[in-house]
Order: C-alpha cells, then structure tokens, then sequence
C-alpha cells in the first residue's frame, strides 16, 4: 500500500506540476496570471482521473464524475466570466510591484502544491477500500448542496451584473446573497468536504485523519485567504457595504436578518 500512496502522490505531483507549468506559459503571453483559476478545476479533474485510472475502484470513478462536474463547471464559469478583460484585483493585490517571476513562485508554485494538497482524498481513494458507503451517500450529498450554492449564487449575480448600473442596488444583497456574502466560496468549502467524505473518512479513520488537512485548508484560504477576505478588500469601498456586512454572516449561511 505504501509503494502505491508513493506512486499515486508522486503522479498527482507531476500532473500538478505539468498544469501550472503549461499555465504559466499561457499567463506569460496573455500578460494575465488569473488565467491560473481557470486551470483550478481542470487539473483537479485531471488528478481524479489519475486515481482512478490506477486504482479501478468504483469509488476513484464516482469521484471522477463529481469532481469533473464541479471542476469543468468552475473552469468553464471563470473563463466566461474574465473573458476579455484585464488582471484580476486579486491577483493584482498578491503580486504588488513584482513581474513575472514574483508570479511563478507567489502563485504558479503555490497553486501546483495546492492541488497536491487538496487532491489527497482523491489520492486515498486510488489505494485503499471502501468500508462505509453510508458516508460515500452523505458525501454526495455535501457535494450536491455545494454544487447548488455555487451555481445559483453564480447564476444570482451574473443577473445582478446585467442589470443597469445606475439603477441596480450597490450591493448583490438577494438570494443566497442575503444569506451569506459569499455563497459560491461556501459552495466550494462543502464541494470538498464531501469529497473528503467519499474518498477519505468512507476508507476509514485512518484514511480519514490524514486527508482531513485537505478541506481544512480548502476551506480556510477560500475564508480567509486568497478568497472571501481578499476579495473583500475591493468589496468593502462599495456604498452601503457596512450595513450589508453588518446583518449577512462572512461565510457560513444563516437567514437574513432585517437591517
């Protein structure tokens, strides 16, 4: 079983690598990094595909489909979405007056061990057993109700962005938008968190404890790093803001409160 983890580990590595490797070319002659977000879903595909391909479980294959449906989702989203436009702030923010070689360790480098790190419950499922299928079915349905906040909060505010600027509200305070800030971030923490579900704790608890580290950090840097916190540093100049921040939670959906 090792010699498998360490097989296993080490390709996940390498298709990390090669996709961040390949992307940094493309940002390099788009003059762009945020193209990196759109290689996210598709490299994590790629690994779930990887898993399966040399394990043959039926789980790796379940895993295959959830993570290809969220991932080529996701990518699709955010290339239609920065179509045609410029730098995201984000981005923008992290780099600061650096070029192009603050970018390759700053974000190419740091996303290829990202993926590493995220991946592992795909990783597990590829060299170990299902023992607990009632957690793959809670799993999967962790994962639907992930998939549903990102693409209704997705599909809530591109509404938002068609209406005129002059008369739309200055702040998206509607939908899942009234009961969290940031429902497609929270989507994604409960995407993986229920593949840590089926391809981590359903294996057992050892399995379990040691790809826990995956949706921990998922969740902790789309909370309070390079997601929900930084995207709020350009957020937050918005009129009415404040108050908005003031009765709709960060992360976690709750019911609105009135103002």
């Amino acid at each position: 079983m090792v010699t498998s983890l360490l097989i296993v580990a080490a390709a996940t590595l390498a298709v990390a690598a090669t996709a961040m490797l390949v992307t940094a070319l493309v940002a390099r002659r788009l003059g762009r990094v945020n193209v990196v977000d759109v290689t996210w879903g598709v490299a994590l595909t790629l690994v779930a595909v990887l898993g399966a391909a040399l394990s043959g479980a039926g789980s790796s294959w379940l895993l295959v489909v959830l993570t290809g449906v969220w991932g080529l989702r996701l990518s699709w989203h955010v290339l239609q979405r920065s179509r045609g436009k410029g730098e995201d702030p984000r981005y923008e923010t992290v780099l600061g007056t650096g070029g192009f070689r603050t970018a390759i360790w700053k974000v190419f480098v740091v996303q290829a061990a990202a993926i590493w790190l995220v991946s592992l419950p795909l990783q597990a499922a590829a060299v170990t057993s299902t023992r607990a299928w009632w957690l793959v079915g809670l799993g999967v349905v962790v994962w639907a109700v992930g998939l549903l906040f990102e693409i209704v909060g997705d599909a809530q505010l591109a509404a938002y962005m068609r209406q005129p600027r002059e008369t739309r509200p200055p702040v998206l305070d509607q939908g899942l938008w009234g009961w969290t800030r940031h429902p497609n971030y929270f989507g994604d923490a409960c995407v993986w968190w229920g593949l840590w579900l089926i391809g981590g704790l359903a294996s057992g608890w050892l399995p379990g404890l040691l790809t826990v580290v995956a949706p921990v950090a998922m969740t902790h840097f789309l909370r309070n790093v390079t997601g929900a916190r930084l995207l709020e540093q350009t957020m937050s100049q918005r009129p009415g803001w404040d108050e908005y921040a003031a009765r709709v939670p960060l992360f976690v959906p709750r019911p609105p409160r009135r103002a």
